[in-house]
């Protein structure tokens, strides 16, 4: 899982289906599981160097880059302050578009060997985001990170990552994002609401 810092340029790309296609979006990387990981829409994961040393503070230990196993370590971007859909030029030419959360799993506990960390991870709910690329080509370490474009809507990956494992009362507001929604994530939304609505709608009319 973990990754580490390379020397020179990369290519990022569209990998394309997440079980059939390159896994991941980062020439020379490795996805090992296909069935939850990698994909258009986890092609690439990006983590902030601040949020890496508030977690080397915590945990008494360094943390370096691709340590959380992204492989894309931004710095002086927020990159948890992101909204769902919103795009980003990195370098001359690569464009990327903010997807979604990452959610923790036993892999990623067992890679940094920390009790209770999936948990720990959660609560803290400053996961890094999954991010697509839109248009592909190479970058390298100092290349610069613009924000291209912000959604009007307010699904930040933070509030996405909380509907979707700690609160789910917030699925509703996810539908704000619209198309900004991965696809299978916004399946997912849809069928969570028209549950809810139907539960609800039966209470009611059971009601006296």
């Amino acid at each position: 899982m973990r990754k580490h810092p390379v020397d020179g340029p990369v290519l990022l790309r569209d990998p394309g289906d997440k079980r059939t296609g390159d896994g991941s979006g980062v020439v020379g990387d490795f996805v090992g599981n296909r069935r939850h990981h990698g994909g258009t829409f986890q092609a690439v994961y990006a983590v902030s160097r601040e949020e890496l040393d508030v977690w080397a503070a915590d945990l008494g230990r360094d943390l370096p880059a691709g340590a959380f196993g992204e492989n894309l370590t931004t710095e002086g971007l927020d990159v948890d302050a992101a909204l769902v859909g919103e795009i980003w030029q990195v370098g001359p030419v690569v464009r990327l578009k903010v997807t979604g959360p990452r959610i923790p799993c036993r892999t990623f506990a067992s890679a940094m060997g920390v009790r209770g960390w999936v948990p720990k991870f959660t609560r803290r709910g400053r996961t890094g985001a999954y991010l697509q690329v839109l248009t592909p080509g190479e970058v390298a370490a100092g290349d610069s990170i613009t924000v291209e474009h912000r959604p009007e809507h307010s699904i930040t990956v933070p509030l996405l990552f909380a509907a979707l494992t700690t609160d789910r009362s917030l699925m509703p507001r996810l539908l704000e994002a619209g198309d900004d929604l991965p696809s299978d994530t916004r399946a997912e939304v849809e069928r969570y609401v028209a549950k809810h609505q139907v539960e609800h709608g039966t209470q009611h009319t059971e009601s006296p």
